[in-house]
């Protein structure tokens, strides 16, 4: 189907009980095994074989699951070859085996499964009872099958319904109806009068019936024991005889059992309908009775086995007559086979105007017409016909292709007219059970439309089932054939027994040994020249032949020597025996797998070239977009971090930042108390210049030894700085009181600052104060100076005696510092004048130098308080407490105010002398 994009069908025959149904369950499994997709169509395709069969088939006397109908399974694929769907068709469905049944034969399966599988309260809801105890199925005396468990079988239904999607409520619905047809048996009539009227019996079996219908038992009675007639405007109901009735019961029974059956069917078509993806290629399997002869045979049988002849027309015609006909068209040297041609028996049956069918519905159309009438027209006109031969009364035989029957013409005008009152339309019509309604209305449909020769619904049953047959056989000529012959082994249905007069009649009915002959002495494979060329073309090693297809075909037969017996060349075909057009398969399968292996190698080396450039792409552009997700995440996990950081950690980082803070202060105050102290000592030490010099070189140099912290002192700082640390982990409670204590400090510590800066000020305005009054004080030295020089110029080389030199001044300034005391006389001479004067310059130049070390002193210290913000209350490496900024700043303040007041008492002290010798007498007293 696929490579030839054409539809196919697999055709089994046989005769009855040869095993046609087992056959086509093999074909479908082996069809859904092998297109089966992922949507789960081919499992319900075939649990549907399970539902057909229960309502379908019958014990006969020859099989003991004999298809007392045909079908068709229309097996739809998608362009995947996959089964995408499925549709059903079925044939003339045996309704009279409903009602009316032979020794050793069973009605449909279904009703014995339904008595035997039902559950308890199933069949209190239905009033079923066993089988035995229903007069459908008790009439043949045979209710069981040997090693068929009809419980199991109920079981497997139900799971059947439920993958086809046939809801509960439709189930129980199909359940009462056949429970009404069991219990419309049971329904008994009693004759009333003489002309044989009767009346129905008002039992459990009516009021049964008209429960599982939903009708009203009177109605129903009425319906079984009267008809109405139209007799012009009027109406009249005429009593029905024990015969009509009975015949009305079972009517009623047959038609809701096939009406019942064609709506199976329905629902199943619409659980296997396919979607959008069938691409209208399909596999079709015929499955359809098999050929029958019985005892008695009757309206079915000659159905059947005309059903039987159809097919075997379409067997000959495509393995005999089109392929013959097709050797001599191609021109190919072949010497005609002979088989048996059963078209003269096809004539005798469907021809018109005087086949059996035509008479049959001629007759059906007689009111007064009996099957003793139909029989004698068939002798009279069929007579000439060899297939035909008239037997007393009723009876006539047909010469079959599979053989002679005989049919009892008994009940065949009522079967092909298949009557159904209006009143019984009526009365389903008005019914409760929605199916009942549904099939009245459907046949009102029917019913109601005009009469045209081509409607099939109002024609007669044997006219409608020719009609089916042909539409089968259109159907079946636009497929590719596949026949599958079954063949019965014995009559007694027993196994590992074959009766060989049996198989061989059956092979020689069904022309298999003619087909097998042709087989063997014709060509089995046939190929156009353009076919063979385009397959097999590229295994030609000689490229120098013409490229025309009959030169190529023949090039490669050569190249392979293909003897000339075996195979022929046609004028359109080349035709080839059985068993060569495998030896070219064989070379072109290996000469395609290298083909594929090469491009196979090849491809993959593209692949994995392309799968390596795509892989070193997508890794970078990977590690781009990680890099950027990494980024992004971090930023999350940042604020995210950030905002959920708790107030502890927050104090915790500030208590750090605090004692790093005193750690730093107290190192900064440690180096400002030595740089105090080199300067204190600095200012002790004045014993001379040189001295002095030395001295102040020292203390230059020694800060910066005093920068550098001992290794004790460091390693004890650090220490003491884990262990405050490791306090601050318990202390966690204290940051509140130290945050808020440290608020206040900073408060403190800015109005300090104010403070410092407002007395900073007042200071540098003191000092100034005190420079300009130093400078006058110089001024007026400098003129007294140069007066005295100019009055003793002779006597400058003396040195002053009792006066303290600039070497041996003290620069602490002690206070109470007096002018030097002098042994001479009040005299004025130069001499004396001469020393006051060199005593008072070097008086006024000590205080300018001592000034000037005070000052910058003074701005050290002030600068150092100002700008080296400490801790409160921090303590030394020695245990002892460091004191407070202010503390400091107060005694430097005391410190300047005492050294302010002894210089400037100093200094006036200086003054009054300069003054005194200012106005002394250079001559005396």
């Amino acid at each position: 189907m696929m490579r030839e994009e054409k539809n196919q069908s697999i055709i089994i025959s046989g005769e009855s009980g040869a095993g046609k149904t087992e056959t086509a369950k093999f074909a479908m499994q082996y069809l859904a095994a092998l297109g089966g997709g992922s949507c789960g169509v081919e499992y319900e395709i075939l649990k549907t074989t399970s539902i057909l069969e229960a309502f379908g088939n019958a014990k006969t006397s020859r099989n003991a699951n004999s298809s007392r109908f045909g079908k068709l399974i229309e097996i739809h694929f998608s362009a995947m070859g996959k089964i995408c769907g499925a549709k059903l068709e079925t044939f003339l469905l045996e309704k009279s085996r409903v009602a009316q049944l032979f020794n050793g034969e069973r009605s449909y399966h279904i009703f014995y499964e339904l008595c035997a599988g039902a559950s308890p309260i199933l069949k209190e809801r239905l009033k079923l009872k066993t089988a035995s105890e229903y007069t459908y199925l008790n009439q043949s005396d045979c209710l069981t099958i040997d090693g068929v468990d009809d419980t199991q079988k109920f079981r497997k239904l139900l799971e059947a319904f439920d993958i086809v999607q046939i809801p509960k409520e439709h189930q129980e619905r199909v359940f009462a109806l056949l429970a009404a047809v069991l219990w419309l048996g049971n329904v008994s009539f009693r004759v009333t009068d003489n002309e044989n009227h009767v009346e129905v019996v008002a039992d459990e079996a009516v009021t049964n019936v008209a429960m599982l219908m939903g009708c009203n038992s009177v109605e129903l009675m009425v319906v079984l024991s009267t008809r109405k007639l139209q007799a012009g405007t009027d109406c009249i109901a005429k009593k029905l005889t024990l015969r009509q009735a009975t015949d009305m019961r079972d009517g009623i029974a047959k038609f809701i059992y096939a009406s019942l059956f064609d709506w199976l069917v329905e629902q199943i078509n619409i659980a296997l309908e396919d979607g959008k993806s069938r691409t209208g290629r399909s596999i079709s399997i015929l499955d359809i009775y098999g050929f029958e002869s019985f005892k008695n045979n009757s309206f079915e049988q000659l159905c059947i086995n005309y059903a039987n002849e159809r097919l075997q027309q379409h067997f000959n015609r495509h393995l005999f007559k089109l392929e013959q006909e097709e050797y001599e068209e191609d021109g190919i040297d072949w010497t005609k086979v002979k088989f048996e041609d059963n078209q003269e028996c096809l004539d005798l049956i469907e021809k018109k105007p005087i086949g059996l069918l035509s008479l049959l519905d001629e007759e059906s159309n007689f009111p007064k017409a009996s099957d003793l009438t139909f029989a004698n027209k068939l002798k009279q006109h069929l007579k000439t016909n060899s297939c035909f031969k008239g037997e007393r009364g009723r009876a006539f035989r047909v010469n079959h292709y599979a053989g002679e029957v005989l049919y009892d013409t008994n009940g065949f005008l009522e079967k092909n007219r298949d009557p159904l009152p209006a009143d019984l339309i009526h009365l389903l019509s008005s019914c409760d059970c929605q199916l009942l309604k549904l099939f009245s209305t459907k046949m009102r449909n029917k019913s109601q439309k005009p009469l045209m020769p081509s409607d099939s619904t109002n024609q007669s049953v044997g006219t409608k089932f020719k009609g089916q047959l042909f539409k089968l056989m259109n159907t079946l000529e636009n497929t590719s054939p596949h026949f599958i012959r079954c063949i019965k082994p014995n009559s007694k249905q027993l196994p590992r027994v074959y009766e060989e007069d049996l198989v061989l009649q059956q092979l020689r009915c069904c022309g298999v040994l003619e087909v097998v002959r042709i087989s063997r002495s014709g060509y089995p494979t046939r190929l156009t020249h353009q076919e063979f060329a385009g397959r097999y073309g590229f295994l030609l090693s000689d490229k120098r032949v013409s490229q025309d297809p009959l030169s190529v075909s023949i090039a490669v037969l050569k190249q392979y020597d293909v003897q000339p017996e075996m195979y022929q060349v046609g004028y359109t075909k080349l035709y080839l025996r059985a068993g060569q057009v495998g030896i070219f398969e064989d070379r072109r399968k290996k000469v395609l797998q290298g083909i594929v292996g090469l491009q196979k190698h090849f491809r993959g080396h593209l692949s994995r070239e392309y799968f390596q450039n795509m892989r070193n792409g997508a890794l970078v552009l990977q590690s781009f977009v990680r890099g950027e997700i990494a980024r992004r995440m971090f930023d999350i996990e940042a604020k995210l971090y950030a905002d959920s950081v708790s107030e502890a950690s927050t104090g915790e980082l500030t208590a750090v930042i605090h004692l790093q803070s005193a750690v730093r202060g107290w190192l900064a105050r440690k180096r400002f108390n030595s740089m105090q102290r080199q300067k204190e000592l600095l200012n002790v030490t004045t014993i001379s210049k040189r001295k002095a010099g030395r001295r102040i070189s020292q203390d230059k140099d020694t800060p910066l030894e005093q920068f550098q912290v001992e290794p004790s002192a460091m390693s004890d700082l650090q220490k003491r700085v884990l262990e405050s640390e490791a306090a601050l982990l318990q202390k966690e409670e204290e940051n509140t009181a130290l945050r808020e204590q440290l608020r206040q400090f900073e408060e403190r510590w800015s109005e300090y600052e104010t403070k410092m800066k407002s007395m900073e000020e007042t200071w540098q305005k003191q000092m100034s104060s005190l420079q300009m009054s130093l400078a006058a004080a110089r001024k007026s030295l400098a003129t007294e100076n140069v007066t005295g020089q100019a009055g003793g110029r002779q006597d400058t080389s003396i040195s002053p005696i009792g006066y303290e030199s600039e070497d041996t001044t003290s620069t602490t300034a002690t206070p109470g510092l007096r002018t030097p005391t002098t042994n001479f006389t009040n005299g004025n001479t130069p001499e004396l004048r001469s020393r006051e004067l060199n005593g008072s310059l070097n008086a006024v130049n000590h205080l300018a130098r001592e000034f000037d070390q005070r000052r910058l002193n003074f701005d050290e210290d002030a600068r150092a308080i100002v700008e080296v913000k400490v801790e409160p209350e921090t303590t030394t490496t020695n245990g002892q407490q460091e004191q407070h900024p202010e503390d400091e700043f107060r005694k430097l303040k005391l410190r300047f105010e005492t050294w302010k007041k002894d210089y400037k008492a100093r200094l006036r002290e200086t003054k009054a002398r300069l003054h005194k010798g200012r106005h002394r007498k250079w001559w005396g007293k």
